[in-house]
């Protein structure tokens, strides 16, 4: 699992390194939900004054930009949304079950942890499942495990108890350093469902609860305590690494599209055409 989660990191680092320079069955999936916003009077008779259309900032504009509901088409972004005025207000319970269970049951989910699975078989992680489909299986279980475990625990029981928003809320504006470092800080700062920032303690100790749960079903020989804290410093990291690319995917997108919207309305020299020739007697 720790080796899987480590070649699966790099590969996001990068990935988030080069997007940075660029702006610089039966229940809904939770892509980007959105809660539930009371009006207010006041806000009920500004909408019935006549609107005018102010100039948007460039800056406005990028964040604001679609955060898309899969990060390149297959990597489920269930829980990012822009830090704007109309994303704000909590999640319902309901709203945090839904997260929990599509982190679990979602089809990638599955085929990530085949993934992982086959790496650690490869690297001889947790040596002691030994080799073969036997022990390739035991390692694919165990991923499910930890998937299942982590998802409901951190996703719904904790974040209940505390109180807290599970979204990630992205700044989508200043420099990219500045970007960075912000969405490095989130492993650490979360937002309660009152809208304030707090110590993000239903993902730091739920992924800890869920490696500490783990050793229950991992052969006997590999349930050392070094390596549940190994682990879960890995999993801190890989989230430094997952939250970059919630930040900048949708720069990469944004960017694409004007790419090809530019494209598209460049108009063809003709090639019949013929330049003109002047000449004197």
């Amino acid at each position: 699992m720790v080796c899987g989660r480590t070649y699966f990191f790099f590969g996001i680092a990068q990935c988030a390194l080069a997007l940075s320079g660029i702006s610089l069955f039966g229940q809904e999936k939770p892509d980007n939900p959105e809660p539930k916003v009371q009006a207010s009077s006041q806000d009920a008779a500004s909408s019935t004054a006549p609107q005018t259309t102010p100039q948007t900032d460039k800056k406005d504009r990028e964040a604001k930009d679609e955060v898309p509901k899969r990060i390149f088409w297959i990597i489920p972004n269930f829980m990012t949304a822009n830090d704007q005025p109309e994303n704000n207000g909590p999640l319902t319970p309901a709203q945090k079950y839904n997260i929990a269970w599509h982190q679990f049951w979602d089809e990638s989910a599955h085929f990530g942890n085949i993934f992982q699975a086959g790496i650690s078989q490869a690297a001889d992680g947790i040596p002691h499942y030994g080799e073969g489909w036997g022990a390739f299986g035991e390692r694919y279980l165990a991923q499910e495990g930890d998937q299942f475990t982590g998802a409901f625990l951190i996703y719904w029981i904790l974040l209940n108890m505390l109180h807290q928003d599970p979204r990630y809320f992205r700044r989508g504006r200043g420099s990219a350093l500045t970007r960075i470092a912000y969405a490095a800080s989130r492993v650490l700062i979360a937002r309660s469902d009152s809208g304030n920032p707090t110590f993000n303690a239903s993902q730091v100790f739920g992924q800890l609860g869920q490696a500490g749960i783990s050793l229950s079903y991992y052969p006997k020989q590999d349930r050392d305590v070094h390596g549940l804290f190994v682990g879960w410093a890995v999993n801190q990291t890989y989230n430094v690494g997952w939250n970059q690319l919630k930040e900048f995917t949708p720069d990469l997108n944004a960017f694409i599209q004007r790419q090809h919207k530019k494209k598209k309305h460049e108009v063809p020299a003709d090639p019949r055409a013929t330049p003109a020739v002047t000449g004197t007697n």
